[in-house]
């Protein structure tokens, strides 16, 4: 066993992260096992299992399967950092979102709030594809069976962890073993087009680093079956670009309907208008406005 400690800005919130990874029991790339997160990645060619908790002022990093050497240990350091967002400073946003009557609210409520990452681009990009015009828990269903039928796995106190399937792995894939998973026929060749733009190399986490967000969402655009609100979305949840806005959203449409009292839902143009104030901060007042509406539909159910 391992201890890694990574010392955590004042504005992070553990608790709200957990409440993040608890999105969906049929989530399969974390484990929540009360105060803690069981997560699976691969470091140097060898499946690493480890846990992260939160200590006073930081995160324990406790390693439950797997030998780390220094170097490996700082991959794993590097990973959390990044997955738990931390490296983000949020004063900025803060000082901003408080003169905001849609904001201010959520930014006090939600205090600590922080984008959890899919650090791997094909994860992220397939997320967002599974996700597309289904609801939520469909979508966890799909990937759920995906994960299952095709991702590494291994074994830890009689419970199964799983790595998201690789691209070189999909590639190589048929539709119909993706329909037998109820994919759409059209899900299923844009996963199997996605992973084979990976391993072609048309498309890949460093050929995307340093670009702006701009030249980012055209590379993505490039390969079919990745629209305006897909790229946004994985450039937000993978490059932490905190300009990369999800403006088709319906989820997000739904928020500012709730918090404005409105009838309808705003239109675009609307939406546009709303987050001018936010300009450079889209990704954050998104995912503060999504919290609130997670809020809001648990708030209905009772």
């Amino acid at each position: 066993m391992t201890l890694i400690r990574l010392p955590v800005p004042e504005e992070f919130s553990f608790d709200l992260s957990l409440q993040f990874l608890r999105r969906s029991p049929k989530e399969l790339l974390h484990r929540l096992e009360h105060d803690k997160v069981l997560k699976l990645m691969q470091v140097e060619g060898k499946l690493i299992l480890f846990t992260v908790m939160s200590g006073k002022g930081s995160l324990n990093i406790d390693i439950l399967q797997g030998d780390l050497n220094p170097t490996g240990r700082e991959i794993v350091r590097s990973y959390v950092r990044e997955w738990f967002d931390l490296e983000t400073d949020l004063r900025p946003f803060y000082k901003l979102a408080r003169k905001d009557t849609l904001l201010r609210d959520l930014v006090r409520k939600y205090r600590g709030y922080r984008i959890i990452g899919q650090l791997d681009l094909f994860e992220s990009l397939i997320w967002a594809v599974l996700g597309q015009q289904i609801n939520l828990s469909f979508a966890y269903s799909l990937k759920q069976r995906f994960v299952e039928q095709f991702g590494q796995t291994i074994e830890h106190e009689n419970q199964k962890h799983y790595l998201f399937p690789s691209a070189a792995k999909v590639s190589t894939l048929a539709p119909e073993q993706l329909l037998l998973l109820q994919f759409s026929r059209q899900k299923a060749l844009y996963t199997i087009g996605i992973a084979q733009a990976f391993v072609e190399g048309r498309i890949s986490k460093d050929k995307l680093s340093g670009m702006t967000l701009q030249e980012a969402k055209e590379e993505l655009i490039r390969i079919k079956g990745i629209g305006n609100w897909t790229a946004n979305y994985a450039l937000m949840k993978t490059f932490r670009y905190p300009d990369a806005f999800p403006l088709e959203d319906a989820g997000l449409h739904n928020a500012i309907k709730n918090l404005m009292g409105l009838n309808s839902k705003p239109d675009v143009n609307r939406i546009k208008k709303i987050f001018k104030p936010y300009k450079g901060w889209e990704a954050y007042a998104t995912l503060y406005l999504w919290k609130s509406l997670e809020d809001f539909i648990s708030s209905s159910k009772k």
